[in-house]
């Protein structure tokens, strides 16, 4: 079995973990708000979704979103407007309830009664690699049947466990397993 990559990009090849890229996707498919928080709009939307409920409240409250009823009040009405430090806390907030809430429905879609769902994963670009250094490394394909720790990895925000869990199903690939990974994109759908 292959070692992990220590020097990545030495040569000129260009791409991200792959965990990274499960990452990105898992995120498109929470559907988060498009607006950014630093709009109105998107400020607003944000707050009603960590405020519209008591529960929603205290997991806003346990991601680090520590103000006063009074201070979200006056948020929310637009007499006051959040510091720069608030908005990127209200957005940590934001992210990390909606990975929270989405998990348990992208987990049971993503394993699909234990039938899995495929994957797609697309090589490192070597367009900027010297002619005999580069490899044939070709698009792969792979189902994964058991998406338990990637997504509770993703929801929980811990990269080096998604990373564990990632190179856990991409093991499956073979003895060729060590090349992606690194990746362009990981594509898949729940």
């Amino acid at each position: 079995m292959p070692d992990r990559i220590h020097q990545f990009g030495i040569y000129g090849a260009r791409g991200i973990k792959g965990y990274e890229a499960v990452a990105r996707r898992l995120d498109a498919l929470a559907g988060y708000i498009a607006t950014p928080v630093t709009a109105r709009r998107g400020l607003l939307a944000r707050l009603h979704y960590l405020t519209r409920t008591d529960h929603a409240r205290a997991a806003a409250r346990a991601a680090g979103l520590t103000v006063t009823e009074r201070t979200l009040k006056a948020w929310l009405d637009g007499r006051r407007s959040p510091s720069k430090k608030n908005l990127d806390r209200i957005e940590q907030a934001y992210r990390t309830v909606r990975r929270h809430n989405t998990a348990r429905y992208l987990l049971a879609r993503l394993n699909r009664e234990g039938r899995g769902t495929r994957v797609e994963i697309h090589p490192i670009n070597q367009s900027q690699v010297a002619r005999p250094r580069q490899r044939v490394v070709e698009f792969r394909t792979l189902n994964i049947r058991h998406w338990d720790r990637i997504v509770e990895a993703w929801a929980t925000d811990n990269a080096q466990a998604l990373d564990d869990a990632w190179v856990d199903q991409i093991v499956d690939l073979g003895s060729q397993w060590g090349q992606y990974e690194y990746v362009t994109n990981v594509g898949f759908a729940a």
